[in-house]
């Protein structure tokens, strides 16, 4: 792309630059606003897209680049954002309520805490400020503990390291669901500029007895008197490192080792091309160790420590990272068959394995799928006791954090793992025995990235207006999720497609399941499932073009 300076472009920068409060997102707008007007090549096209803004505010809140201009995370946006913000809460009844503010270990992510405390300060709330880069379900703990009417996390979880991100939770203790993005976002709309927005210092530091109050709770959840396991673990150079291991301790889990190298918050992650446990190399170095230190069980928490991913020892003596479904199966099958709770309910949504269902069945639970996002999966119903998203995404402990948690699941993935070694079984011998009981359930993504949002319209239109007849050899038929959702869910004879543009990242996002019945050999009925799910994955992959 090649844009010229045009005089409504260095018209709009100048004015941005006049109402931005910090000094050095100013001198950096006033250098490539003076590359392009000295006729640098690039530099009109890196300003058009810097001020091609404002950023979204969507139920993920808002998230982008750390850069200067309206379309970057930076302390003039993160300032409208938060007065537009304090303007929802006055709006919704909540003047001068207990607002807490978080943040992780990322580039900016103090400055951008600072700045929202400030503000909600000088809009006369009660700010209470997490004390230091910390776990995003710790916020999310603190808004319930706290009774807050909101909370918010400056984090961008497991996006690129130059990315930050601006997380709200409203008093529920659960992230925004519509209408409230909508209500913010033109509550921003109408802020003032940024260096009009009152700021004052003030907000209350929290000591360690937010944090301590959370990690009691969390010491609670393994289900039985075993705790000898040997567990590897990774923070990705996030922020989960030391919760987890006080965590481990308050539950009685000694042998915990850590990857030396990705232990300290690191907002460059300098080990990883992606700081994602989901992305192919991310895990190198924690299962390596996991095998060098003789583990039973690898666990990965992303950046900010609200997802949680599992490995586990192959018969073979090799190491893999479980899918997120298969953690999301293994974990809820272990809460269902220890629960004391009456007519529990447990929820998965629309994209993750339907085994869970098949599950919930076996234990006379309460089922449910909802859209995707844990704002959704915590609003589940009455009784929740367990949700997950084939992301990673696990919560296990939806009396005291109504969002996904890593932390906890993984010292409730402890607890699994210790008890299934005193019984000389592990964690693969469940998933085996579910899926002789519930049919072999494979799945997979696939994922069209995208640089123009208009392609990821113009393909869900092509599928609209001729839905395909047959996946993969298998006869389908499509529903359309319109206007609850922009999803096409497609399903034919043990298979299941579901396609849907993502929320927070430009890309076009197709799920894949199929499912086996296990009719004699469980090794069989893999390969079986594997096969269709290859031939599957190649027909959705040549359609996604």
């Amino acid at each position: 792309m090649t844009t010229s300076l045009t005089s409504d472009l260095r018209d709009r920068a100048f004015r941005w630059i006049a109402d931005d409060p910090d000094d050095d997102s100013r001198v950096e707008l006033q250098n490539i606003l003076a590359r392009a007007m000295g006729g640098e090549a690039g530099a009109a096209d890196e300003l058009a897209d810097r001020m091609a803004g404002p950023l979204e505010f969507g139920t993920a809140g808002l998230r982008g680049p750390v850069r200067a201009g309206p379309n970057g995370m930076n302390v003039a946006v993160v300032t409208r954002t938060t007065a537009g913000v304090a303007a929802w809460l006055n709006a919704q009844g909540h003047s001068g309520g207990v607002v807490v503010v978080g943040r992780d270990a990322r580039h900016g992510s103090e400055a951008f805490a600072k700045a929202a405390a400030e503000v909600l300060t000088a809009a006369g709330f009660a700010v209470k400020t997490l004390p230091g880069p910390l776990p995003t379900p710790v916020l999310a703990f603190a808004v319930l503990e706290l009774g807050a009417v909101a909370g918010i996390q400056i984090t961008a979880s497991h996006n690129p390291p130059a990315d930050n991100g601006y997380k709200l939770y409203d008093a529920t203790g659960g992230q925004i669901v519509p209408p409230s993005d909508g209500q913010i976002e033109r509550a921003i709309e109408a802020a003032p500029p940024a260096i009009s927005v009152p700021r004052e210092p003030g907000a209350e530091v929290l000591g360690d007895e937010l944090r301590d109050a959370y990690l009691a709770k969390v010491a609670l959840l393994p289900r039985g008197p075993e705790r000898a396991v040997k567990v590897a673990a990774t923070a990705l150079h996030g922020v989960g490192a030391e919760t987890l291991r006080a965590a481990f301790e308050r539950a009685g889990f000694t042998e915990l080792s850590l990857v030396a190298e990705q232990s300290t918050p690191d907002p460059d992650f300098p080990t990883v091309s992606f700081p994602n446990p989901e992305e192919p190399g991310a895990t190198d170095l924690l299962l390596a160790l996991a095998s060098e230190a003789d583990a039973d069980l690898a666990i990965a928490l992303d950046p900010d420590a609200d997802r949680c991913a599992l490995g586990v020892r192959e018969r073979d003596g090799s190491w893999r990272m479980l899918r997120g479904d298969e953690t999301g199966v293994l974990l809820g099958w272990h809460v269902l068959s220890t629960i004391d709770k009456t007519d529990p309910l447990v929820a998965t949504t629309i994209v993750s394995s339907s085994m869970l269902g098949e599950v919930a069945k076996e234990f006379g639970a309460r089922y449910a799928e909802t859209l995707t996002g844990f704002k959704w999966l915590v609003r589940a119903g009455e009784g929740l006791v367990f949700a997950y998203e084939e992301a990673l995404g696990l919560c296990v402990n939806p009396g005291f954090v109504r969002d996904k948690d890593g932390i906890s699941a993984a010292v409730l993935a402890a607890g699994l793992a210790a008890s299934l070694r005193a019984a000389g079984r592990g964690p693969l011998d469940v998933l085996d025995e579910l899926a002789v009981k519930h049919g072999v359930h494979v799945t997979d993504q696939v994922s069209l990235r995208v640089t123009d949002l208009s392609v990821r319209e113009r393909l869900m239109a092509g599928l609209r207006a001729t839905p395909p007849a047959s996946l993969g050899g298998t006869g389908v038929t499509m529903e359309d999720l319109l206007p609850d959702a922009d999803v096409l869910r497609l399903t034919g004879e043990g298979l299941r497609v579901v396609i849907r543009p993502s929320g927070t990242e430009p890309k076009l996002k197709a799920y894949l399941q199929i499912k086996e019945p296990v009719t004699g050999d469980l090794a069989e009925a893999r390969a079986a499932a594997d096969a269709r799910l290859a031939a599957l994955r190649a027909d959705i992959e040549s359609r996604l073009v």
